[in-house]
């Protein structure tokens, strides 16, 4: 049985910075490329930041300089550095793992910036 369970979403400050975890069960975690998305309210679900197996990382414009992706494989655990963060970060942000036996999200993390 797969599972994602992210944690470290919060209420912060404009320009503040947060740390969210994402611990996998169930699969092959090294070899998985691992993505973030998030959901604002009213606003379809988009993609945050990829890390591959080979650490190599992407990100979505709207995080570019602002946002780090890394992977502890020794703990299953993919973590997204959010720094800089604006009002318009505000969403549930999801962890990702999309495997040859299936495509599978967590629950989701709620990440409020407001002053």
């Amino acid at each position: 049985q797969v599972q994602l369970v992210e944690s470290g979403g919060d209420l912060v400050q404009p320009g503040g910075s947060l740390r969210l975890s994402c611990t996998a069960s169930g699969i092959r975690f090294s070899i998985n490329v691992m993505r973030w998305y998030r959901q604002a309210p009213g606003k379809p679900r988009e993609w945050v930041a990829t890390i591959g197996s080979d650490d190599t990382a992407a990100f979505a414009d709207s995080v570019k300089g602002r946002f780090t992706i890394s992977r502890e494989n020794a703990k299953n655990t993919v973590f997204l550095h959010m720094n800089s963060l604006k009002l318009e970060d505000t969403a549930v942000y999801y962890c990702n793992a999309y495997t040859r036996n299936g495509n599978y999200w967590g629950q989701g993390t709620q990440v409020t910036v407001s002053s």
